[in-house]
């Protein structure tokens, strides 16, 4: 296992230095699931939720979260975030919506951290919205599926078994 970037010598939290990498096209994928009673999900999908378009509030959300993921997490750079994506579908089960994230960039450093918060966020929202008609609802399955550039190159979930 490599030494963890966010340590020195003596073991303190730092920030990573960056100034000398290569600014390289960066981008990162990840997913979040929220999982909640059928009749949630038909309230959403059929519009007639009290508090308007949750489906849209939860996209933007995402959104304005990746760009601040800097603010939310200590060490975490603030990064010139050239694209964010959140893509919401209703599962076909009929009581959950899938949340994808995709952010990307040209920068020294990754956005694995932006497109996790950003699928975090945009779930914590649909949670919010909805939460005076389903306490019950679960988020579930945070992870990241792929990241892309930078000099450890390409990593896909689906590659490492996970």
């Amino acid at each position: 296992m490599s030494k963890l970037t966010h340590l020195d010598d003596t073991g303190a939290a730092r920030m990573v230095d960056v100034t000398s990498k290569a600014v390289t096209e960066r981008e990162a994928r990840a997913e979040a699931l929220i999982r909640m009673a059928p009749d949630t999900l038909a309230m959403i999908v059929e519009g007639q939720h009290p508090k308007g378009d949750v489906l849209a509030v939860a996209r933007v959300a995402g959104i304005m979260a990746a760009k601040k993921t800097h603010e939310l997490i200590p060490l975490c750079h603030a990064l010139n975030l050239t694209s964010v994506k959140v893509e919401l579908t209703p599962g076909k089960d009929g009581a959950s919506i899938h949340i994808a994230t995709r952010c990307k960039l040209s920068g020294q450093t990754g956005v694995e951290m932006e497109a996790l918060t950003a699928a975090s966020v945009a779930a914590l929202t649909l949670y919010d919205m909805c939460k005076a008609v389903d306490r019950g609802m679960v988020v579930d399955n945070v992870r990241l599926l792929e990241k892309k550039g930078g000099r450890s190159g390409h990593w896909s979930a689906s590659d490492s078994g996970s």
